[in-house]
């Protein structure tokens, strides 16, 4: 089991919605995608934004960045710019 769990990360993603607008994340998938791609990134080589505790999988600690808010995810208009 994930913890924290989809729902407390989609809130994560989404406090900085303002209320009318359209949410960032809206689904499960969107998150599973964000965190394997960050996760190929500290595999790559990229430096963990978080404290890593010894023998922490990539993946865990990419979703251990997204709970803490030190990565986001883009929305497509976003990404395109």
């Amino acid at each position: 089991m994930l913890h924290p769990s989809y729902s407390d990360l989609m809130k994560v993603v989404n406090s900085e919605v303002e209320p009318g607008e359209e949410k960032i994340v809206n689904s499960r998938y969107s998150i599973v995608m964000a965190t394997a791609k960050r996760a190929r990134q500290i595999i790559g080589g990229h430096e963990p934004m978080v404290k890593v505790k010894p023998g922490e999988k990539p993946l865990s600690i990419a979703v251990d960045e997204l709970n803490q808010g030190k990565i986001k995810i883009l929305g497509e208009e976003e990404e395109e710019d």
